[in-house]
């Protein structure tokens, strides 16, 4: 089981986040790895828990520090990445890493770990059901969910690069079907 890794991507909105929740909940051999971004902290998030919220500064100075495994400027000025150190504190406790990571994370992340990592793409069952998650989220402007849909058709054209696509048309059969496949990898 030891140094294995479940990366699940999707557009934003998608939700891969509600599904590797859920996930979590039912897999305790998982564990999250806490991405680190560059932006503040939205609603109810938490550093250290939801993310380490490094600030610009910050996260260019863990760069210079070659201290992430991966990362990307997702938007001008706005990084995420994944620190080598979680996959370090992950596996020491002899669990499976699960990334919740955006599409060219999840493929760089891929890319990396090779056979060691199980990638699964989440895809929405439409554009327009994805716009209307991402409006009901009530938590970005009007601006900011027509950026996130426009880089929704890029990502959704990545989708072969992943091990698996999973259509999330109706949640609890969505989750069924990955930790299915996530059992299935871990056990294999």
């Amino acid at each position: 089981m030891n140094e294995k890794c479940i990366i699940i991507s999707a557009p934003s909105g998608a939700g891969k986040t509600t599904i590797v929740r859920a996930i979590l909940q039912d897999l305790p051999q998982l564990a999250f790895s806490i991405s680190a971004c560059s932006r503040e902290p939205r609603g109810q998030e938490m550093n250290g828990i939801d993310y380490y919220f490094l600030g610009k500064e910050g996260f260019e100075q863990k760069i210079a520090e070659e201290a992430f495994l991966e990362w990307e400027e997702v938007y001008e000025g706005m990084y995420y990445g994944t620190l080598k150190s979680e996959l370090t504190r992950i596996w020491s406790q002899n669990q499976v890493v699960i990334f919740d990571v955006d599409v060219v994370g999840g493929l760089n992340l891929k890319k990396i770990m090779g056979e060691k990592a199980l990638s699964i793409f989440v895809k929405p069952p439409s554009m327009e059901e994805l716009e209307r998650r991402l409006v009901s989220r009530n938590t970005d402007s009007e601006e900011k969910i027509a950026m996130r849909l426009a880089k929704a058709s890029f990502e959704i054209d990545q989708a072969s690069g992943f091990d698996l696509v999973i259509v999330n048309d109706e949640l609890h059969e969505a989750i069924s079907r990955v930790k299915q496949h996530i059992l299935t990898f871990i056990e294999s």
